[in-house]
């Protein structure tokens, strides 16, 4: 897919009502911290379209990014930040929750996972969130140059087994720097679009 154009439409915090979008929404959710912004630059081939920051937590907000004015990228509050207080990662979790309860137009989430690390809680429970919603997330399993080549089939592995997952569950190994995995998560996204 070519990007010929693309913009963040929309910012929604927890005060907000979420648009009722006519063209799909493809969904990314993930920790703080697990390259969500750098993975969605890299799929738009921009460098600072989604804000990449060094502190985790940034993405406070549900951002909607109009592609080629056929379909939306959203991007999901980062979850699980340590430093957070309690009242702050329930809202997040409540922005989450209501988009996934609510959004009309979503047909596909990516959940991503950083290679480096089994699945935690929070991976967890976001995993069995998605699902009970009626979705088969994908996972892409970031910061994959972060690994030796000869490490990475075992830590996707190991994150197959700690979300109890079928051996042929897609489990997309992504680095943002190499752009490993790049046109394989495009060329899902354009499957999903394409079949609309």
């Amino acid at each position: 897919m070519i990007i010929k154009n693309c913009e963040l439409e929309r910012v929604c915090g927890i005060t907000s009502v979420l648009p009722e979008n006519t063209q799909p929404e493809i969904a990314f959710a993930g920790k703080s911290n697990v390259g969500k912004s750098s993975l969605i630059n890299s799929l738009m081939n921009r460098k600072s379209l989604a804000r990449v920051s060094g502190t985790p937590g940034k993405t406070q907000t549900i951002n909607y990014y109009k592609i080629n004015n056929a379909f939306y990228y959203v991007d999901l509050p980062g979850y699980g930040y340590a430093r957070a207080n309690e009242e702050v990662k329930a809202q997040w979790g409540k922005l989450i929750e209501d988009y996934l309860h609510q959004s009309r137009q979503l047909r596909a989430v990516f959940l991503l996972i950083d290679i480096r690390h089994d699945p935690g809680e929070n991976d967890q429970m976001m995993f069995q969130w998605i699902t009970t919603r009626g979705y088969t997330p994908v996972i892409i399993a970031t910061k994959a140059d972060k690994l030796k080549r000869s490490q990475i089939q075992s830590h996707l592995a190991a994150i197959r087994r700690t979300l109890n997952l079928v051996e042929d569950y897609p489990v997309i190994p992504f680095s943002s720097e190499t752009k490993q995995g790049r046109e394989e998560v495009w060329n899902m996204i354009d499957e999903i679009v394409s079949a609309e």
